[in-house]
């Protein structure tokens, strides 16, 4: 036959396939005109990308070799609908369920109303979303973005992830209603004909859809994605053909624009890893697997500080850095792939998993520390975290004991946690729900992480499934000036529960967290950290744990300069409605807030001075944010401010004390002062340590602290 007539046959089946009220789409760029031994042949671009060498191909490749590329395209299909030596382990058929928020995530996406993680045109009294409409003017509009979200850049990173698409496949499975796949197709056709893959480097000015998190989150999603559809019968052989080179144009996008470092690098090495694994069939995939498998490997041993804190110090990306290696392993597992991975890859791990054992809330909750938004930190989320940590590490009982909330294992023996590289500690009185908890965060980021908040020395406190003191969060990533600012105002230095100058927020390169301290005595715990907050001003706190019931922190400001700066301590309390500020004590330069909690849970902060020199206590309320774009919680916040004698230290001592109700609290009766500058000047910092006299219910405490 004339090449050139078998060429517009070829096309001609293609373009009538694609004709139909399916909307099945086949892009011209999808085929290429060769040159083969001087006749023009119309060769669909999906053979430059599939290996037809491979095992199980040879009725693919007998047709390609007789030109009829319908045919082989079609048994193409057929062996993907068949194929069982390649498993995905993210994928069981036959347990795909889809609960109601799911499914009205799927079904919204019929009418073009795409879903965004935490973006949504409206939300009704029972929290159902309503999300964005993308079709205008009988077209998608994939530009669009509500005012409501103007300037929010996050909007448009994550609609170009394409998260609805997922839950479209497993309401497909559940109901094996055709309308999901149609709508699939339709959708991500139109989206790949809008954006076609750039060649090279990738500007994210012009092309963000094909920048950073984009591509990686959209190959993951679409090697899930063919498990599901592949058998249904508008996955057409042309659809396969455009939808494996969109793959293979996404890993190689992928592959030309890796970042340097951090989690993003590891999701899309992810990615790479995974394509490798699961399209074996395809040219690269030696290629992916091995490089893919070089860099994760790499990236363990870069990524994780010496204590397996995640070097961006956030503990939501430091799960789902740990969530893709692990995840990437088990593939290769049950892929008979684990020969590309060093022997102690897993091992790498290990203290990576104890760290989200140990920062965990004994309730199974999460606070907002940096850029963790911890509503998506779930119990359940978590618990499955744990459950994979315990497939990881059988032998650790203790990861048993958590993962199974206590059902195995052994309870955790050690209730002091340092992780002194990442700047995170933990003290808390025992592992049970409703045990004391401290988490303080003082993190060492030298590289000017930008997921890492600049709240040095900050704290938060959980008791018995309440968290009295939680974190901002971080409300947005930004975007316009609006944004920007108002990620800055989430960030500030004051919303978090630490020593401040002038109120002012520290600044990059101020970020450098030190360990001084740790000892137990009797039954005092102590912790002493320290932090060159300002190039004037070092704060140093230090937290004492009395008898595993109540804290006081001892917080000195100091500088042997000439500077006189105003130095704050800060305390931001949750739930405002539930907090009454403490003023009865102003005059006598003590100040302080306390719950109110029906349930016999509460807590009672007061905050004393050494020098009152410029004294100023005052409260407000601000908001804490979980989630991205809302006000989750409003928080009272107090703040004590004083001036810093010059050349010493600006010194406070706030004593944190539960008590169960009202005539529980008045019997505290709390009281503080310092006594090491006992007939000295008051304000004169000891470079060695400090010590304090506190009294509780009239019972005296001498705590103090000598650095070795």
């Amino acid at each position: 036959m004339n090449s050139k007539i078998f060429s517009l046959l070829f096309l001609l089946a293609l373009f009538m396939t694609a004709c139909n009220d399916d909307k099945i789409i086949f892009f011209e760029n999808h085929v290429k005109e060769e040159d083969n031994g001087g006749s023009e042949t119309t060769v669909p671009r999906l053979f430059e990308v599939i290996n037809l060498d491979y095992p199980g191909l040879e009725k693919v490749k007998a047709y390609y070799d007789k030109k009829d590329y319908v045919s082989a395209t079609s048994e193409l299909l057929e062996y993907y609908r068949n194929r069982e030596d390649v498993t995905n382990p993210n994928i069981n058929l036959g347990q795909t369920s889809i609960g109601d928020f799911n499914k009205n995530i799927a079904d919204q996406a019929l009418e073009y109303r795409f879903y965004i993680k935490d973006k949504y045109e409206s939300k009704d009294a029972s929290g159902k979303e309503t999300y964005v409409l993308f079709k205008q003017d009988d077209e998608i509009n994939w530009n669009y973005v509500p005012d409501k979200y103007k300037g929010d850049a996050e909007f448009v990173y994550q609609l170009h992830r394409h998260q609805w698409m997922i839950y479209q496949a497993n309401a497909y499975t559940v109901t094996h209603d055709e309308k999901y796949v149609k709508s699939w197709i339709e959708v991500y056709g139109d989206w790949l004909k809008t954006f076609p893959c750039p060649e090279g480097k990738v500007d994210k000015n012009k092309n963000v859809e094909w920048y950073g998190l984009q591509p990686a989150h959209r190959v993951q999603a679409q090697l899930d994605i063919m498990s599901y559809f592949i058998q249904s019968e508008n996955f057409t052989p042309e659809w396969l053909s455009t939808f494996l080179v969109a793959l293979s144009d996404g890993v190689e996008c992928i592959r030309k624009n890796y970042y340097k470092e951090t989690n993003i690098l590891i999701t899309q090495v992810e990615s790479v890893v995974s394509a490798g694994i699961l399209m074996p069939e395809f040219k690269k995939a030696g290629e992916w697997l091995n490089e893919g498998t070089a860099k994760i490997t790499e990236q363990v041993e870069a990524q994780f500080l010496g204590d397996g804190v995640h070097v961006e110090l956030t503990p939501g990306y430091h799960i789902e850095a740990v969530y893709a290696c692990n995840k990437l392993y088990n593939m290769a597992q049950v892929n008979n792939k684990v020969g590309y991975f060093p022997t102690n890859y897993v091992g790498l791990l290990k203290k990576a998993a104890r760290f989200v054992m140990d920062i965990t809330y004994p309730d199974y909750s999460f606070d907002n520390f940096n850029d963790t938004g911890a509503s998506s930190w779930t119990k359940s989320v978590l618990l499955g975290n744990f459950r994979r940590y315990m497939a990881m590490f059988p032998d650790d009982k203790e990861i048993a004991w958590m993962a199974t909330e206590g059902k195995q294992g052994k309870t955790p023996e050690e209730l002091i946690q340092l992780y002194k590289d990442g700047g995170y500690y933990m003290l808390r009185s025992k592992w049970a729900s409703d045990a004391i908890m401290m988490v303080v965060k003082n993190n060492n980021n030298p590289k000017n992480y930008v997921h890492c908040q600049p709240d040095n020395g900050t704290f938060s406190l959980y008791r018995d499934g309440r968290n009295f003191l939680p974190d901002a969060g971080f409300f947005t990533y930004g975007g316009d000036k609006e944004s920007d600012n108002l990620r800055k105002s989430y960030r500030a230095t004051t919303m978090h529960n630490t020593m401040t100058k002038n109120s002012a927020t520290i600044a990059d390169g101020y970020m450098n967290g030190k360990f001084l301290l740790q000892e137990s005595k009797g039954n005092i715990d102590v912790l002493v950290t320290e932090n060159k907050s300002y190039g004037d001003l070092t704060h140093r706190r230090a937290i004492f744990f009395v008898n595993k019931t109540f804290f006081v922190l001892v917080d000195e400001g100091y500088d042997a300069g000439k500077t006189t700066p105003v130095v704050d301590v800060t305390f931001n309390l949750g739930n405002a409605p539930k907090v009454v500020v403490d003023e009865a004590d102003k005059e006598n330069f003590q100040y302080g807030a306390y719950t109110k909690f029906d349930d016999n849970n509460n807590m009672q902060f007061k905050t004393f001075v050494e020098t009152n020199s410029g004294y100023v206590a005052k409260w407000s309320t601000n908001w804490s944010s979980s989630k991205q774009n809302e006000k989750t919680l409003q928080r009272k916040w107090y703040r004590v401010s004083i001036t810093k004698p010059m050349g010493g230290a600006a010194r406070f001592i706030t004593v944190i004390h539960p008590f169960t109700n009202e005539a529980d609290r008045a019997k505290l009766n709390i009281s503080a002062k310092f006594t090491d500058n006992t007939g000295a000047t008051p304000g004169t910092f000891h470079a060695d340590g400090a010590s304090v006299e506190v009294s509780v219910g009239g019972t005296k405490y001498d705590l103090s602290y000598k650095l070795k």
